[in-house]
């Protein structure tokens, strides 16, 4: 099942929407939680799709890594199985933690190794929590520009109306990252 999910995810470098509803079939065989996504409406002004569809357009904005792949391919799996509706919005409190919890048993399925599962955890577990970049170090910072990048797809799948001030975060949290980079080149270099 690993092999069939990084075909499907790798097979283009840019995924289109099309392309995964081609295969939302297969990807709903190989992990059967995502049926629960598909039509559950979000109902809340940061969404206009419901919660598979945000999925897909997150997809279609990331590079070609399958960590980064898979970690927005099961970011939101927890949302059906965590939302709380308030009059006329839902909310998803918790759903980060609730999607990392469900992640280790898919991905161990489907033959993933520990390192793979307790990153791609990691990613999703984060991937709507504000990056902290004192905890930033030369043995982690690769990880955390991947969950950066993570942040940037979930963006831009929003609400059109709202992604322009969470964008400005995230660039600042960018060039904080890039600084941080950049001093670990210039130590390294100094060696």
């Amino acid at each position: 099942m690993r092999q069939l999910l990084k075909r499907i995810l790798m097979q283009c470098d840019k995924i289109s929407l099309e392309y995964l509803e081609d295969n939302l079939d297969i990807l709903c065989i190989a992990i059967p939680e995502l049926k629960d996504e598909v039509g559950f409406s979000q109902n809340n002004p940061w969404h206009i799709y419901d919660v598979w569809r945000h999925t897909e357009a997150a997809l279609t904005y990331s590079n070609h890594d399958l960590e980064t792949r898979i970690a927005l391919l099961l970011h939101d799996i927890g949302k059906p199985h965590c939302y709380q509706d308030d009059g006329n919005i839902r909310h998803f409190k918790g759903h980060a933690q609730k999607s990392a919890e469900m992640v280790p048993k898919i991905l161990e399925r489907m033959g993933f190794i520990e390192r793979e599962i307790d990153t791609i955890v990691w990613l999703v577990a984060n991937h709507s929590t504000t990056i902290d970049v004192s905890k930033i170090n030369k043995y982690n910072l690769e990880k955390y520009k991947k969950l950066l990048h993570i942040q940037y797809c979930d963006c831009k799948a929003y609400n059109p109306e709202k992604t322009e001030e969470v964008i400005t975060k995230l660039d600042v949290t960018k060039a904080q990252i890039d600084k941080i980079e950049k001093s670990f080149k210039e130590e390294r270099n100094e060696r």
